[in-house]
């Protein structure tokens, strides 16, 4: 019979995570300067184009949130 030593997932053991976070100076690991450009998702650096994931990304839903607004019928001013 085997033991099994198969601990659950830990964050702290997975190492240096490069992701880009507001708020905070955000040097490239691909070439070590501090220019962005920010999307929804990723940051790229301007120089390099290295990509890296925002840390604030994993904090919003993934579902996509629709916005629905109700207008009271208006007669077109265009009806015969």
């Amino acid at each position: 019979m085997r033991s099994s030593n198969v601990t659950g997932f830990d964050p702290s053991r997975r190492g240096y995570h490069a992701m880009y976070r507001e708020n905070e100076i955000n040097r490239c690991p691909g070439c070590g300067r501090t220019h962005w450009f920010v999307g929804r998702t990723l940051a790229e650096c301007g120089f390099c184009s290295t990509a890296l994931p925002l840390s604030e990304s994993y904090r919003q839903p993934a579902a996509a949130v629709f916005i629905t607004r109700s207008r009271p019928h208006q007669p077109s001013a265009f009806a015969a």
